[in-house]
């Protein structure tokens, strides 16, 4: 019995994970910066695709409610999850692949590695997050001229 509470509480964390990843992409979709920004620790840290740093939830909803306001309006996130990694209790490690666009995507093109920890409210929060693109012909000529850098386990390991 105690293994079923273990195997419980497991799956209860990964649905909690996922929630706060719906929640943040939920926000980006209605561009509320406040409620994306929420689903961040006060100490977070967010690197953008181009490569700039902010630091904090309460930042991290501020510049994106100018970026709703602007650049991204009306831009829907998608966000398919890869893989969720559990590290201790309290800590996880979630790889998603995903697009900021207006419509439908056709090809989910960037990649996000987010760090995930659960703080002394018992809630799940983005600790960190850092958003790259996917450059499918530099990895495969990589693979071609170095078949020794191809993954060989993981989600990417078959491409």
């Amino acid at each position: 019995m105690r293994g079923a509470s273990i195997v419980t509480a497991s799956t209860a964390d990964i649905a909690a994970i996922r929630a706060v990843l719906q929640q943040s992409q939920d926000a980006w979709n209605r561009g509320d910066g406040t409620a994306y920004g929420a689903c961040f620790t006060d100490d977070a840290t967010d690197v953008t695709f181009v490569g700039t740093v902010y630091h904090g939830g309460a930042e991290i909803g501020r510049a994106h409610q100018a970026l709703f306001d602007s650049f991204l309006k009306g831009t829907r996130l998608a966000m398919e999850i890869v893989e969720i990694r559990r590290y201790g209790a309290d800590a996880a490690v979630v790889v998603t692949r995903g697009e900021v666009v207006k419509g439908t995507p056709k090809k989910l093109g960037k990649l996000a590695t987010y760090t995930l920890v659960r703080e002394a409210d018992g809630r799940w929060r983005i600790a960190a997050v850092q958003k790259t693109k996917h450059k499918a012909l530099m990895e495969a000529v990589s693979f071609r001229f170095q078949p020794a850098t191809r993954p060989t386990t993981g989600p990417d390991a078959a491409r």
